[in-house]
């Protein structure tokens, strides 16, 4: 891929981000989405950043395998991987700027309803009042986007976010859900043609920015409160939302 020089500084940024948002705050995730796609069509984009995020899933489960939560793990995952499906179907009927517009109108949405449920219920709020629809819905939305655009990281964020989970509980149960989603993506993203041996050797390239910020995020994650860390996973996840809507 022939990158200018601007480009390739976007995209060693972008990695960067990857591996932060890997070990680090989670909602940063959708910025190097949002940055692949200035760089790229949306499609090719997504082709290009998922051996990244399974890189950078290595990298995570590594660091915090040990938090993870195997309930919500196993909650989540079979309506994800339904999800991927149905997303796999859909990808070739919708264009770059649909894609756009629907992974940020239901992340927005999410992220507003998040924020009334915890404003509603304050300290009170608990895993009960979801149950039923709350982990289907968010599961199969998750398996949507992320095979779509790689943009399920606010969703999860909003999903471990009500369930109340501490930090480090959070990020290691992010870390294993997201390997076993990439990881089963990995089949269907090569069919579409959107994971390619040019796109790989460009992976390749980018892995030490990878590496270099999920060292940067184990470092950075200790020293962030719960509820800082809380308030940016949703910034985060709410600013990237509105880039792609609009």
């Amino acid at each position: 891929m022939n990158f200018t020089t601007a480009e390739w500084i976007l995209a060693v940024a972008a990695a960067l981000l990857v591996g932060v948002s890997k070990t680090g705050i989670a909602g940063m995730g959708m910025l190097f989405v949002v940055i692949f796609a200035q760089i790229l069509p949306a499609k090719q984009a997504t082709g290009l950043v998922l051996p990244l995020l399974c890189f950078g899933d290595l990298v995570a489960v590594g660091s915090y395998r040990q938090h993870a939560n195997w309930r919500h793990l196993w909650r989540l995952f079979p309506w994800a991987a339904v999800g991927v499906v149905i997303g796999y179907f859909a990808m070739g009927r919708i264009g770059d700027q649909e894609t756009r517009r629907l992974i940020g109108g239901i992340v927005v949405t999410l992220v507003a309803v998040h924020l009334f449920r915890r404003w509603r219920a304050g300290a009170g709020a608990t895993e009960a009042e979801h149950a039923g629809w709350f982990a289907p819905l968010l599961g199969v939305l998750a398996g949507f986007t992320t095979l779509v655009a790689n943009a399920a990281g606010p969703l999860m964020a909003i999903y471990l976010l009500a369930m109340r989970l501490p930090k480090m509980e959070y990020v290691g149960t992010a870390a294993v859900f997201f390997l076993l989603l990439n990881l089963f993506k990995v089949p269907f993203m090569i069919s579409l043609g959107l994971i390619t041996p040019p796109s790989f050797t460009l992976n390749l390239w980018l892995a030490p920015a990878v590496l270099a910020g999920a060292w940067l995020g184990r470092r950075i994650l200790p020293r962030i409160n719960q509820k800082v860390f809380e308030n940016l996973a949703l910034f985060f996840s709410a600013a990237a939302g509105l880039r792609l809507l609009f």
